[in-house]
């Protein structure tokens, strides 16, 4: 079950391969309910991110027979607690939108606290536009008294508004599923303000930068660490002698211990004479302990290096300060709505096994591209895209969009067009390849997923090509063509290039790809589809946290 992506609804993925206790962190990033189409933009042939774009997935819920079902199913289960404060909600807000996104959310969060370990901990990544009423839930839902942090994370640096603050961050709620979840500390960089301050001193001889730390605290004590060391007593002044325990010196507080660090070289002493002071270097420091508003993980802009393109996308190293937090290595971590696969990229580099759930092909053939990307060799099983023709035909009949998303994966093209009618003018996929002097050609893609074929899609995908001024289109057909649909793609010649001559039209089975067999298109350049992941070295471990 480890190091799986599952294509489908989350609900039900739970529910069917997710077994009880087997999570040790769970972190979600859903739909805010925001009323917004959020579109993938996807890179073009020159390798910046280019207008070409597709409709992701529409962040609106409705009132529907779904959220009655969901509803019905959170009353109806032994987490009473919700069930009456579901049925509270309903009666505050009414069927409206609200309700609906949070009857949806609370039937999740529900699975997700049953698959959770009793060690195991939950991050939900939220903006304001529901995150009060999921507070409520997720108290409901894990106890109040399993509420750990409010995390607010500043996603911009600034944002215009009429009549009101410039609203810049994103709250994230931090739920155990007991008093005995894993917790290791997590850092963060010393802010410049704090170095400048307080690191301001120079090692004669090494250039090292450190602060002078008090090696006394207060109090009088009885015994050796209230005795006097080379005529200074720490008593003196009401203190005694406390040396920092992260050195590991075998003496403690004594001035055995003070000998030690003189003869290290860690010793500061004043030029007038008096108390000397411990030598904190800064090259040494872990940084300071993560607090819960993080402003030193800046957002992605559209020029980062790991920007994707998927519209929600959070930096890697906002959930890698989340995963070192709240798991070890080895543990399963688990993003149910895994989107361009953040949390997974996060899991894979800090060594746990991951499980990663999106409801559109779309995000999980970007997953499966990053992840590949990132780390060449890497094992990993897809669950719930097809794996036949019958499994082909299924998914054709319940989503054609889904669909087509699946076949031009197959060939590498991204989707084009998205769900409006009429966007796509004929095109379902889009491949860009480099030909004679590296110019620059584009194949266009048609899937077709019904029984009906004829030549007459033959000669659409002509005149979309003419129209494209593309060099090669090509037709995916679920069903095989006819001998007149094979004579037209003929008729149509061939593209030539210096090193080899290939059909300008060219049709190909779902069978034939099941197969193995791909269209021949010159020298492809895959990353003209997804931007590429920068590629992850297993001996180097980045800042941390």
């Amino acid at each position: 079950m480890a190091n799986a992506l599952y294509y489908g609804d989350n609900l039900d993925v739970l529910r069917e391969s997710i077994a009880s206790e087997s999570i040790d962190l769970v972190y979600l990033d859903p739909p805010f309910n925001s009323q917004a189409n959020y579109n993938v933009l996807f890179k073009g042939p020159s390798g910046k991110m280019a207008d070409a774009q597709i409709e992701a997935f529409e962040d609106t819920w409705h009132w529907g027979e779904g959220a009655e079902r969901a509803f019905s199913e959170v009353l109806a289960s032994p987490y009473t607690q919700a069930a009456e404060l579901l049925r509270a909600m309903r009666s505050f807000l009414g069927e409206n939108d609200v309700m609906a996104y949070l009857a949806m959310m609370a039937v999740r969060l529900l699975e997700l606290h049953r698959v959770l370990k009793p060690t195991g901990s939950l991050y939900l990544h939220c903006d304001p536009t529901a995150s009060h009423y999921l507070k409520l839930l997720l108290d409901a839902i894990f106890a109040k008294e399993n509420f750990l942090n409010e995390i607010i994370w500043k996603r911009t640096s600034a944002h215009n508004s009429a009549k009101r603050f410039g609203p810049v961050h994103d709250t994230i709620f931090f739920y155990s599923k007991s008093e005995q979840h894993i917790w290791n500390t997590a850092f963060q960089p010393i802010p410049q303000e704090t170095i400048d301050a307080w690191y301001n001193n120079i090692e004669a001889g090494t250039d090292r930068r450190f602060n002078r730390a008090d090696l006394t605290a207060p109090g009088i004590r009885a015994g050796s660490s209230g005795t006097p060391w080379r005529g200074i007593s720490p008593t003196a002044k009401g203190r005694h002698w406390a040396i920092p325990g992260f050195l590991g010196l075998q003496s403690k507080d004594t001035p055995e211990a003070l000998d030690e660090l003189d003869a290290a070289g860690r010793l500061h002493w004043p030029k007038r004479g008096g108390m000397p002071m411990f030598k904190r270097y800064l090259d040494e420091s872990t940084g300071t302990p993560a607090q819960d508003v993080i402003t030193d993980i800046a957002p992605l802009n559209n020029s980062a290096t790991e920007r994707l393109g998927y519209p929600t996308q959070k930096p890697l190293e906002l959930l890698e300060r989340f995963i070192h937090a709240s798991s070890n290595e080895g543990d399963l971590i688990l993003d149910p709505f895994c989107g361009c696969g953040t949390t997974i990229h996060a899991a894979q580099k800090l060594g746990r096994a991951w499980i990663g759930i999106d409801v559109t092909h779309l995000a999980i053939s970007l997953i499966e591209r990053r992840l590949k990307d990132a780390f060449p060799g890497i094992a990993f099983e897809v669950h719930g895209t097809p794996k036949d023709l019958e499994s082909a035909l299924d998914l054709a009949a319940r989503d054609k969009y889904q669909f087509q998303w699946w076949a031009v994966s197959l060939v590498e093209a991204r989707p084009y067009g998205g769900k409006k009618k009429g966007a796509d003018g004929g095109i379902d996929g889009i491949l860009f390849f480099r030909s004679d002097k590296d110019k620059t050609e584009k194949a266009l893609v048609s899937v077709k997923g019904g029984d009906n074929v004829g030549v007459g899609m033959v000669r659409e995908l002509i005149s979309v090509v003419d129209r494209e001024k593309a060099a090669i289109g090509v037709l995916i057909s679920l069903a095989l063509p006819t001998r007149v649909m094979e004579r037209e793609a003929s008729a149509a010649g061939l593209y030539e290039t210096p090193f080899e001559k290939v059909p300008k039209i060219q049709i190909i089975t779902l069978a034939e790809l099941f197969q193995g067999i791909r269209p021949r298109i010159p020298r492809i350049d895959v990353g003209a589809t997804f931007r590429t992941a920068a590629r992850e070295r297993p001996d180097v471990q980045g800042r941390l946290l």
